[in-house]
């Protein structure tokens, strides 16, 4: 009985030490927050996966254990736990519905769901986020109203909520969101007045609405917010309004666009806002004449087309006035007397791309230049319409509408001269590459500019070449445009590939998983500040033709760091000297076993010799 005593004893006395230990070892290597991991299940359960990507979902700990699109801070917080940071799943093919537990991860900065069909409302528990400061919800089928509980998240940044079906008013309560620079909302069905109150926002940069149901009136009060940058508002209906003559005084308005708006009454006197870029008032009622006053010298594109406008053609709208004009547009409308050739004079000499002319459908008489050969080759005129079309001289400006061949660029080939089968799908020559017939693995991208402030790419596409890979901190050889296009909006839509960079000494011709990360958190943070031409971006696709999320510890679907890794393997530590100590406890218990069974054996056997 004393040996029985002493067995058992020992034996639970290591379970215990082993027990500590293993409480130790986990101690010092927190997991995720309980109750986000409960949280994470149940976004999980409310979505439909028929992809799969969410399949490691089951697998592990959501911080510790790479799961698709979960990222995690590095360390944990005064919890003892780790915390998501950012989660981020784009273009996955998810349907099904955003679920209420979203509002349990505490800590969230980043929550995206770009680019997939998810339906239902937006939950009203995301504004309990106080952390939150990218709420990306673009390009999905999202119905209902806008949650007023989202405009008390103290540090939201941007709002992207664009290309879904989101009905119903803007909330009052975004006046509250003071560090706000982006609402980005267009392509819903947002009805209502725009309430006076979002004036008030100090931060506000980009104020894109277009393509909704709004009405009412135009609020007076938007030229007072310092900060505004870019204005549109196309395709709404303020019932007859008229621009506010206040609009004219934004300090730093780069682009204004209210085109097809039912907007009436004059047109105001811009010359004030030295900065603007882009200017769309087409397709309203608007009347009166073209203001004679002086537009900002950096102008691209000035768009008044389908209008009631009356009146000469001014001659502020001259080349050597405008120097970066791309773009002029005043056709269907009541314009008349003579066309000023100084819009297009001395054109060549400006070292700019090409100017388009639109002067179609008005009551111009004549062209005060006595041959049309002053036109120069960079420039296209659109007249068909008018009556100087009567002069025979003319005959070639009037017999088609105005059209850009080049509004879009499609890839070219330019590794012609380099062996095919030497560069295997899916890898390809870099075009851009210093060494000839560079053969590497490119990473794409989908890229789109949301509001660019010219007509014509090609003139800035070295500066914007320059700007994106200093911002992603590449070579400049390493980014090529595999084409452009010109999309509804309108916006530019991009395929980029990136490619590594040539590497003699260790034949180098992909990507680190390191590097990709870094690249994809760039892109997803919305670190790149585009300058003022180029407007706001949108991260469409971002993919590596045969890269997997498990080749690198830091892959864009990774959530492991070193620290990581070790409470990884002392856990898998704990957990076997734990299974240890159960085995030796339980062979233990069986000798114990075995020790009563040969004491009675022995007991008996001396029974029978006595009794004998």
């Amino acid at each position: 009985m004393y040996l029985q005593s002493r067995i058992w004893t020992y034996g639970l006395f290591m379970v215990a030490c082993l027990c500590c230990s293993s409480l130790l070892i986990d101690a010092s290597n927190p997991v995720t927050n309980p109750e986000e991991v409960k949280a994470l299940w149940a976004i999980k359960s409310s979505l439909i996966d028929p992809c799969g990507n969410l399949s490691d979902w089951d697998q592990g700990d959501p911080c510790t254990s790479n799961w698709t699109g979960v990222f995690c801070y590095n360390t944990s917080l005064d919890d003892g736990y780790l915390h998501v940071q950012r989660l981020l799943l784009l273009r996955m093919n998810l349907s099904g519905n955003l679920s209420p537990e979203l509002g349990r991860l505490s800590k969230l900065k980043i929550l995206g769901f770009m680019w997939n069909n998810i339906s239902g409302s937006i939950p009203k528990e995301i504004g309990s986020i106080a952390s939150l400061e990218l709420l990306l919800l673009n390009g999905n089928q999202l119905t209902g109203p806008l949650p007023e509980e989202l405009g008390y998240l103290p540090n939201m940044d941007r709002i992207q909520i664009d290309q879904n079906q989101i009905s119903g008013p803007l909330p009052k309560s975004f006046a509250n969101l003071n560090k706000t620079k982006h609402f980005h909302m267009n392509n819903n069905l947002i009805s209502g007045k725009i309430p006076p109150e979002l004036s008030r926002l100090p931060s506000l940069v980009h104020f894109l609405l277009d393509n909704n149901n709004l009405s009412g009136y135009l609020p007076e009060e938007f030229f007072k917010l310092p900060n505004l940058e870019i204005l549109q508002l196309d395709n709404n209906n303020f019932n007859g309004t008229r621009i506010p003559a206040n609009y004219s005084k934004m300090p730093k308005l780069l682009k204004l666009s209210l085109r097809n708006c039912s907007l009436q009454g004059p047109i105001p006197d811009f010359s004030q806002i030295r900065s603007l870029l882009y200017l769309d008032l087409s397709s309203n009622q608007l009347k009166g004449t073209i203001p004679r006053d002086r537009y900002s010298k950096n102008i691209t594109t000035i768009l008044l087309s389908h209008n009631r406008l009356t009146g000469a053609v001014p001659s502020n709208l001259s080349v050597s006035v405008l120097p970066e004009l791309q773009r002029l547009s005043i056709a269907n409308n009541s314009l008349n007397g003579s066309v000023p050739s100084s819009i297009w004079q001395k054109r060549t000499l400006s070292g700019m791309g090409k100017l388009t002319v639109e002067l179609q459908y008005n009551k111009l008489s004549n062209i005060n230049f006595t041959s049309n050969s002053s036109i120069p080759p960079n420039v296209t005129v659109g007249l068909k319409g008018n009556p100087l079309c009567r002069d025979s001289n003319l005959a070639r400006f009037c017999e088609s509408e105005t059209e850009d061949k080049n509004y879009s660029q499609n890839p070219t080939n330019t590794t012609s001269v380099c062996p095919a089968q030497a560069c295997p799908p899916p890898y390809e020559y870099s075009p851009t590459s210093p060494v000839d017939c560079f053969c590497a693995l490119p990473l794409f991208v989908g890229y789109r500019l949301k509001s660019p402030g010219f007509s014509d790419f090609r003139p800035y596409r070295y500066k914007f070449e320059v700007f994106l890979t200093s911002r992603l901190e590449l070579s400049l050889y390493q980014l090529y445009i595999d084409s452009f296009t010109w999309e509804e909006g309108p916006r530019l839509g991009m395929h980029l590939k990136f490619f590594p960079v040539y590497d003699a000494e260790n034949n180098t011709h992909v990507f680190n998983g390191s590097e990709i990360q870094r690249i994809f958190d760039i892109f997803t943070s919305w670190k790149i500040h585009n300058p003022d031409m180029f407007g706001p971006y949108e991260f469409i696709s971002f993919s590596l033709m045969g890269f997997q999320k498990d080749d690198d510890a830091n892959s864009p679907s990774s959530g492991l760091s070193k620290g990581t890794l070790v409470g990884l393997v002392l856990g898998t530590i704990a957990v076997a000297v734990t299974l240890s100590a159960i085995v030796t406890l339980l062979i233990m218990r069986m000798h114990v076993g075995k020790y009563h069974s040969l004491s009675r054996k022995h007991r008996l056997f001396s029974v029978f010799s006595f009794q004998q």
